[in-house]
C-alpha cells in the first residue's frame, strides 16, 4: 500500500474520516490487495464531496496506457456549484498511485476474472483518498456459504452469551 496515514500531533490518531462505503463490493467479490489512491478531481467535486454527495457503489477502476481511471462513481453537484463549468455527476476520474503500484496492478488485474473496485472514499489529512481492492467476482453458491457462515457466527455467539448468563 502506499503511504499510511500520518498521526495526529495532539492525541496520536490517525487523522482519517470515511466518506462513502462500498458495502456491496464485499458481498459480490472475493477482496484481496488493497490499495490507497488518490483522486484528481474539480473544485466543485470536492465542496459536493464534503457536503456528502458521493456514491461509489456502482463504480470500477480500469487500466488504460499505464494510468488508472474511475469509472461510474457518482458526485452529485451542489446547485450553486460552478458556473463556468457544466457539472458532470459520473465522469471518469484519474486516480493517483505511484508507478510501480499502477504496475503491480496492471501484472494484477490482466489475470483472468480480476477487477479493480472501490471500496471506500475517505478524508486522510485534508486529502481525498480512495481505497481500491483487486477483487474476484463471487458465484452464487460463495454468496450462499457467506450468508451461512455469517448466520452460523451469530447464533454461536448467542449461545455463548446464554451459556456465560447462566454461569
Amino acid at each position: 500500500m502506499s503511504k499510511k496515514p500520518s498521526k495526529d500531533k495532539a492525541n496520536g490518531a490517525t487523522a482519517t474520516k470515511t466518506i462513502a462505503l462500498n458495502k456491496r463490493a464485499r458481498h459480490e467479490y472475493h477482496l484481496e490487495e488493497r490499495y490507497e489512491a488518490g483522486v484528481a478531481l474539480q473544485g466543485w467535486e470536492v465542496k459536493a464531496i464534503r457536503a456528502g454527495r458521493a456514491n461509489i457503489v456502482d463504480g470500477y477502476a480500469y487500466v488504460r496506457s499505464g494510468e488508472i481511471f474511475l469509472i461510474g462513481a457518482q458526485i452529485t453537484p451542489l446547485i450553486q456549484a460552478s458556473s463556468h463549468t457544466i457539472p458532470e455527476e459520473r465522469r471518469t476520474r484519474k486516480l493517483l498511485l505511484h508507478r510501480r503500484e499502477i504496475d503491480k496492478v496492471l501484472s494484477s488485474v490482466e489475470r483472468d476474472g480480476y477487477t479493480l473496485v472501490p471500496t471506500a472514499l475517505y478524508w486522510s489529512n485534508n486529502k481525498i483518498k480512495l481505497e481500491i481492492a483487486l477483487a474476484k467476482g463471487k458465484q452464487n453458491h460463495d454468496k450462499r456459504d457467506a450468508a451461512k457462515d455469517r448466520d452460523w457466527q451469530r447464533d454461536k455467539q448467542r449461545v455463548m452469551r446464554r451459556h456465560n448468563r447462566d454461569a
